[in-house]
């Protein structure tokens, strides 16, 4: 920017998306911490779903019967559709309005399409159902990263999206001008 105005240099406008095209893949222990801080507000979405639930349906839906807990059915179920609902909408959210989850943020990451535009909502929804089985099935999704040239996980692949690593004095809610 000018000192003189507030308009953006041209120079500054035309480099901003192709900046970011230069901007290196993020490893493995970056998207892990990431991970990690978004999994406590995930998880604190799911603790309110599960105090709803019970306000909603009171402690008579739950029992013990020989020492285990049995849940009904109808409220285990909606249970679970409103934590995937929520998760999934979470990092939805976030991932097609401008690439980054608060974790992603504190960690300086960033999820965009392949080349480079925000991520659809068909992107997002792919990564996010393709990413629980790359991380529960060992991880063997995410050490795909290693073995993919563009250090790309398999749910990016698969999504067509990728995570980038953004320079030290990136401000994530500062909107770019065209």
């Amino acid at each position: 920017m000018n000192s003189e105005n507030t308009q953006p240099d041209s120079k500054e406008s035309t480099n901003a998306h192709t900046d970011e095209s230069s901007y290196p893949r993020a490893g493995l222990p970056r998207r892990l911490a990431a991970l990690l801080y978004d999994g406590f507000l995930v998880f604190a979405m799911w603790m309110f779903i599960g105090y709803a639930m019970l306000g909603i349906f009171g402690t008579d839906s739950n029992q013990v019967v020989e020492g285990v807990v049995q849940t009904d059915s109808v409220v285990s179920t909606l249970t679970f559709l409103l934590m995937v609902a929520s998760s999934s909408g979470f990092y939805l959210w976030f991932w097609t309005r401008g690439g980054q989850t608060l974790g992603m943020i504190s960690w300086r990451l960033k999820a965009v399409s392949f080349d480079d535009r925000p991520m659809s909502v068909r992107q997002g929804i792919i990564r996010f159902f393709s990413a629980w089985p790359a991380f529960w099935l060992a991880g063997i999704g995410y050490f795909w990263l290693y073995l993919d040239k563009n250090n790309d996980a398999l749910h990016d692949k698969l999504s067509e999206t990728k995570v980038i690593l953004m320079p030290k004095g990136h401000k994530p809610f500062e909107k770019k001008t065209p």
